[in-house]
Parts: structure tokens; sequence; C-alpha cells
């Protein structure tokens, strides 16, 4: 029997605010254990939380951005279990009445656009972070620094039918975040975690099967390896007979493999109720037409209209959207260069490339949109080839000067008088009687061998297809 996969997503999205959530403590990732705490975040007995606004304003701009209705009125409630870096023994999250619902995200896949629907989006305080230690003393030792920090918990529908799937999904979900300025998106430092819910069923039938939660996926790729592993696990189950348990895995990306971490808990098991010393959060109209007001461009917005405006290919647009700074670098030099193609092929070539080298980000980059359309203008003019080009490019990056004068002190100027190159393609000729003999008896590739040498001989400041017009003429004989 045929099984297909339905998958589900849950994320959690650390907020750029400065401080936490429900007090006024930094949330600056790497300070020392537990010094970013105060009586608040530490669960201390009669401390009040207090809401903190750029949470929401941060929420509601996502929910938004992704379709969401923004609910007039929503609660916060206590979501009760016990860890030992959850200080206050429950959780500050949303339940039945979550700020945000509804929404969808579109992918790009193989076979065309498709739209992931949203269930929710609530905002949530953080718990800590455990550091399990290895060695004679076997610890575990607790850092709350992280307690309190504001997330975003984003639900989808489990409208999700590969690994390949979820990767697209959660690669634009969060591009979508970076463009917005509400998270850094960083993985490794736990500003965006993912959680996901899998089942398989018989193809084709439309009940679900039992989802089995994957925690512990740190990576999209890791993201990608253990639902492969978790479907193919669930899918030989059945096979064989088997029933798949209602649980919670954790993979182990060394095996490839997941485990049984517990019993996948229900709602019930928390023990929801309204947080008592929260009021209910309403939002004015007001406050959500302002805030819808200031949305910037989304990735596949802006990828359509770099396509539209500036006429490059879609996987040009695409490269080039990847971040919105890098989006905005490539606006710049596409419209002071007036070649968006041209500004394309060198953002995606030599820029990204030497970025990729100093494992730097766009933002650092020495050299400007403005610089960059210099030098292609130069190319474009004729004044330079495109491998001198590439020598100017060098120098630019590394003296943080401008072409024009990079060019100017070392006589890089292109070589476009026809005098000056049929003067060198003779002597080219007559130094090489055996090429030319061959390419008059009907060889023509040898053109490309005369080229050369005549670039050799310019020391590469010729103009190549002046070159190869002229010499195309010269070698038909007299």
């Amino acid at each position: 029997m045929e099984f297909e996969p339905v998958i589900g997503l849950e994320v959690h999205a650390q907020l750029l605010t400065q401080s936490k959530i429900f007090c006024g403590c930094t949330t600056k990732f790497g300070n020392p254990p537990n010094s970013n705490t105060c009586p608040v975040c530490l669960g201390m007995p009669g401390v009040l939380p207090v809401l903190n606004r750029k949470a929401v304003e941060y929420a509601m701009k996502v929910g938004l951005a992704v379709g969401c209705d923004i609910r007039p009125r929503s609660l916060f409630a206590r979501k009760n279990y016990f860890y030992p870096d959850l200080p206050k023994g429950y959780q500050i999250s949303m339940y039945d009445q979550p700020l945000c619902v509804g929404g969808g995200i579109t992918i790009e896949t193989e076979g065309g656009r498709k739209r992931i629907g949203l269930t929710r989006i609530h905002l949530e305080e953080d718990a800590g972070k455990s550091i399990h230690q290895e060695g004679a003393d076997d610890r575990t030792l607790v850092d709350l620094n992280r307690a309190g920090v504001p997330l975003i918990e984003i639900v989808s529908e489990p409208d999700i039918a590969s690994p390949a799937e979820a990767h697209a999904y959660l690669t634009m979900l969060r591009s979508m975040l970076l463009y917005l300025g509400v998270c850094d998106g960083n993985m490794e430092e736990g500003s965006l975690r993912c959680d996901a819910n899998v089942s398989v069923r018989p193809k084709g039938e439309a009940k679900l099967g039992t989802k089995v939660e994957v925690k512990n996926l740190n990576s999209f790729r890791f993201i990608q390896k253990a639902l492969q592993h978790e479907i193919e696990r669930q899918s030989a189950l059945l096979r064989g007979g088997g029933t798949v348990v209602q649980e919670s895995r954790l993979y182990d990306p060394d095996a490839g493999t997941t485990h049984t971490m517990r019993g996948k808990e229900e709602a019930h098991d928390y023990r929801y109720f309204p947080e008592p010393d929260l009021l209910p959060l309403e939002v004015k109209p007001e406050w959500t037409d302002a805030i819808r007001a200031g949305l910037a461009e989304l990735p596949l917005e802006r990828k359509d209209r770099l396509v539209k405006e500036y006429a490059i290919p879609a996987y040009d647009a695409d490269v080039l959207t990847t971040t919105r700074e890098l989006a905005d670098y490539y606006e710049a030099a596409a419209k002071a260069s007036k070649n968006p193609k041209g500004a394309s092929n060198w953002v995606m070539g030599e820029v990204l490339r030497k970025l990729k080298e100093e494992k730097s980000e766009i933002t650092a980059c020495p050299v400007s949109p403005e610089r960059l359309a210099e030098l292609i203008g130069l190319i474009d003019s004729g004044t330079l080839s495109s491998s001198l080009a590439k020598e100017v490019f060098e120098a630019m990056w590394a003296q943080r000067r401008p072409a024009a004068e990079i060019v100017g002190e070392r006589g890089l100027t292109q070589i476009s008088d026809e005098s000056a190159l049929l003067m060198e393609i003779d002597k080219v000729m007559a130094a090489n009687p055996g090429p030319l003999a061959q390419y008059r008896a009907g060889k023509t590739a040898t053109l490309g061998f005369f080229v050369g040498q005549v670039m050799k001989a310019t020391k590469g400041k010729g103009n190549p297809s002046l070159i190869q017009k002229l010499l195309a003429e010269k070698l038909k004989g007299d």
C-alpha cells in the first residue's frame, strides 16, 4: 500500500524587542548565564507581569503580512507544566483566544506556487535553557536568561505534503520575518525553532492518520531529514500491521533517526486557564490600520515586481530577494547603472562571491551600489573589458576606491582604436604562419587562438568583440 504524508509545522520566532515580554530585562544573547533576570522573569512571589507593547506590534505585523485576522480582543492564559527551566511552573501564552487567526503563506514548489494555510499566531514567553553536562559530575545546569523572552508561535494547517514543501515553507517564513524586521531568524541561537506534526495515510484517503510530533529540529536540513525518516518509519510500521502511537519524538541528527521522548500532551494536560494578572488584550482598528500601513514589501511580491519592472529572469529575482538588504542593494545598482541585467549579473556573481569568501553580509559590502553602477557603466561604454572590470572590482573591494580612479591610475582603459588593434593583429598573424594556414584551409576554430594572442599582446586591454571582428576580416586574406 502506498502512503502519503500530512505535515503541519509549529514555528517559534523570537521577537526583536530590546526587553522581555513582561519585564524590563534585556533580551541580548550571549550575556553571562542568569544575568538577564529580575524577580518577574525568575517567577518570584508577588510580582506582576507588564505587557511589552512592541511585542504586540511585532506579532500584529506578522499576522497582517500573512493575511491573518487580528482579533479585537484576545486573552493570555497560563499553560501549566513543570521543568527546571520554567521558574514559575507555568508559561504565559495564549490558548482559545489568540491574537491572530487564519491567513496563509505562499510557497514555491517544483509544481508551482502553493498556499499553506495558518491556524493561528499567538504571543507567549520563552522558557529558560537546560544545559546537560556529561562527565564525572553529570549535572544539568539552568540558564534563565531566555526566560520571558517574547515569542510568537506560528501554527500551520496540515497542508504540507512533503519534506521539500516543509523546507520551502520554512524558508519563505524566515525570509518574511527578516523582511518585516521582527526576528533575526538565527536558528543556532534559538531565535527560530520548529516542531513538526507528521502523519501518514493511504494515498488519496481524506481521513488523517495518527500524528507524531518531532522535536529538536534546529536547522532546515535536519527538519527535512527528520520528516523523511518519520514518514518512512510510520509507513513501514503500518505496512507491517502495526499502529502509530501519538507521541513526541526527538530527532538524533547523528543517527538520522527519531526516538520516543514522551507521550504527546493534549490541551487538557496543560490545564490552561486565563492569566489572572493580565487584562484582556484589546486592539482598536486604528492601531491595526497604522501597522498595516507600515508593512514592508514581502519577498514573493518583490520577486514578482523585479521580474516585471527590471525584465530579469525569475531565477535572478529569486536570488536577489533572499534578504531585503540584498534586494535594496540590487535595485540601487540597477537604477544607477540603467542596466538591470548587468547589475543582476554582477551582484549574483562577483559581489556574492566576495561576501561568501569573507563570510559577510551585503550590509558590510565595501563597494556601494553606486560605485558598482559606475563600474558597469565603464563596461557598457567600452572603456573596460569584462576581464579588466573584474580586476578593477577586486581593487575597489580591497581599497574602497571608485572604479574611474583605479582605471586611470593603472592605465586599464580598453583599447578600441582600430588602427592600434590592426597593428597588433598583423604582428600576431606574421608570428603564427601555421595556425594562419590552418584557418585559411578551413579550420576556423583557430580564430579563438588568434583572439587570445591579440588579447595577450594588448595585455588584456583590447576590445574582444572588435578584435574578433577585425581578425575575421584579416584572416580571410587579401
